[in-house]
């Protein structure tokens, strides 16, 4: 059986796209969608990917309009916590899930969870 590699894009809908793709290059170090040949898409590095779909009447993702979440994969979750402060970007929860990892849980500009994880080493 053939199997997909990864995820080659995420694309959602947005108010501000370019503001929205500023934001999560600014806060979180994503590169925007190259423009041109030239251009440098983001590149994550090798790891877990997790694909759950929910239930429709999930409270997880927080809103009820709220279709999907992000997670990120992070290396130190202390330290991107202690970046996204000094940058302005509130932390709306923190979680540890033992033989899991480590969560935090942020927003972007329209809204929209972020879930940062920092997996058991």
């Amino acid at each position: 059986m053939q199997k997909v590699d990864g995820i080659g894009g995420l694309f959602f809908r947005a108010h501000d796209p370019a503001g929205l793709a500023a934001w999560y290059e600014q806060h979180l170090g994503i590169n925007p969608v190259p423009t041109s040949a030239e251009g440098t898409p983001w590149t994550q590095n090798a790891g877990a990917t997790v694909f759950a779909p929910f239930p429709a009447d999930t409270e997880y993702f927080g809103a009820s309009d709220q279709a999907f979440m992000i997670n990120f994969r992070v290396s130190d979750l202390d330290a991107m916590i202690v970046q996204l402060k000094g940058q302005g970007v509130q932390i709306a929860s923190r979680e540890d899930m033992d033989g899991v990892g480590r969560f935090a849980r942020i927003h972007d500009p329209e809204g929209n969870p972020i879930e940062l994880w920092e997996p058991v080493a």
